[in-house]
């Protein structure tokens, strides 16, 4: 029988979102364990009770702490990439519940009863309300996700196969926090910006291979393995913003971690040629998780 993953991983983009990110307390495995399980009948009855919200949630074990949960682990799962911890940090962290939809009230209803399983258990880390942005743009002006898959495309991308098959219907998240520079940003001409991402602001054009910058966003995120196929990650990333700082949650969902660390590496480490991506000059990565979400089948069993 085919695993049954959570739809948080693979839905269509909603337009609120909360990433909500816990440390278990000392010595607390069983009840996390016991919580876990009983995550997947509470999601589902709130769907079912909300129908129109189109509510969707995906919980992840941190890659350190799944031996505590664990002794059977997936494949590929290690820690947050090390290649240049300035700019992309290692924080890591026990468990993360990314819920989604498209009202903010029912996102934090569900928020609020699985947080009620946790919250004696465990210390909250961070919590983050996202919000779509205009038409789907970045706090920056630009559209994001424009590559993600489409269709069953989405399936294929994020989630673990028959490679697998203990976990097959989980993710690989990785979960980076970046805080835009937007007064840096905002001074700099459109065409500078659009050097930088290597789009048009406002038609969401791409530039051509022979206009694109060696730099440019799109450049550094769009890479080929060895075979010439394009290496693709799922995104689910949102927007967030307060007087204070403003931002972006930046979500990648994989069948394997290895397309997230190669864009990481290309963006940041350059190609042959040191050639990096300078959009990192006007954001700011100030946290960086490893993630396994299991699929409900998997949790139920716990």
């Amino acid at each position: 029988m085919p695993s049954e993953h959570q739809t948080g991983i693979t839905a269509e983009q909603s337009s609120d979102a909360l990433f909500i990110t816990l440390n278990a307390k000392a010595n607390k495995q069983q009840q996390i364990a016991l919580a876990l399980k009983q995550c997947p009948d509470i999601i589902v009855k709130m769907q079912n009770t909300y129908k129109e919200a189109n509510l969707h949630a995906a919980i992840g074990i941190g890659s350190e702490y799944w031996s505590k949960i664990s002794h059977i682990k997936p494949l590929q799962l290690t820690g947050f990439s090390q290649i240049d911890t300035q700019q992309a940090p290692d924080t890591p962290v026990d468990l993360i519940l990314h819920i989604r939809s498209d009202r903010r009230d029912i996102s934090h209803l569900l928020a609020q009863a699985i947080y009620q399983l946790f919250s004696h258990i465990t210390t909250l880390e961070e919590e983050v309300a996202c919000f779509k942005y205009l038409d789907n743009r970045d706090l920056t002006g630009f559209v994001d996700g424009t590559e993600n898959p489409t269709g069953d495309h989405r399936v294929e991308v994020a989630l673990v196969g028959e490679e697998d098959p203990t976990f097959s219907g989980g993710s690989y998240l990785h979960l980076q926090k970046f805080i835009h520079k937007l007064d840096s940003w905002e001074k700099l001409s459109i065409d500078k910006q659009e050097t930088i991402f290597g789009r048009s602001k406002v038609d969401n054009i791409e530039f051509t291979s022979a206009e694109k910058s060696p730099h440019a966003h799109t450049k550094r995120t769009s890479i080929k393995n060895q075979q010439g196929e394009s290496l693709e990650i799922l995104r689910q990333s949102m927007p967030f913003s307060t007087l204070k700082e403003s931002g972006l949650m930046f979500a990648s969902y994989c069948r394997t971690p290895d397309n997230f660390n190669a864009m990481l590496k290309s963006m940041l480490i350059g190609d042959d040629e040191g050639k990096t991506d300078h959009l990192m000059k006007y954001t700011q990565a100030v946290t960086g998780q490893s993630f396994f979400v299991p699929s409900l089948n998997w949790l139920k069993q716990l």
